[in-house]
């Protein structure tokens, strides 16, 4: 039992469960009926995506600083308690079921489901290998 953390719109892994989309926006030009099929996502959780604003930011962060003051800007929005509570959630199904969470950027490294992985750790979760 544990989270993935994964590309959405990637093959699936064996095993990894409901797949969780933590996006602001749904994929463009998918039908809503499409997602799942499409290995885009099972369920939409837009509560663990950054804001439009912070979003946005991360998307334009070009230097270390600008990603620093992204991944700030995120994980001050996660810290609010029902975005803490909804981590925390996670985590604790981690231990009980195979499920993954996800986003559409190419590289983990320049994507806030990096620093989504670092909060669902701190929480307890137990992640795939």
């Amino acid at each position: 039992m544990a989270i993935r953390v994964v590309r959405l719109g990637s093959p699936r892994a064996k095993n990894e469960g409901l797949r969780i989309g933590t996006v602001r926006r749904p994929p463009r030009g998918v039908p809503k009926s499409e997602f799942a099929r499409q290995d885009w996502y099972d369920v939409w959780f837009p509560n663990l995506a950054p804001s439009v604003d912070t979003m946005k930011l991360g998307q334009q962060a070009g230097t270390p600083a600008e990603w620093t003051a992204f991944t700030r800007r995120y994980r001050a929005e996660m810290a609010t308690p029902e975005n803490a509570h909804a981590v925390a959630l996670l985590a604790a199904m981690s231990h009980q079921s195979d499920f993954s969470v996800g986003c559409y950027c190419e590289h983990e490294a320049r994507c806030h489901r990096s620093v989504l992985r670092e909060l669902l750790v701190a929480a307890g979760a137990r992640l795939a290998d």
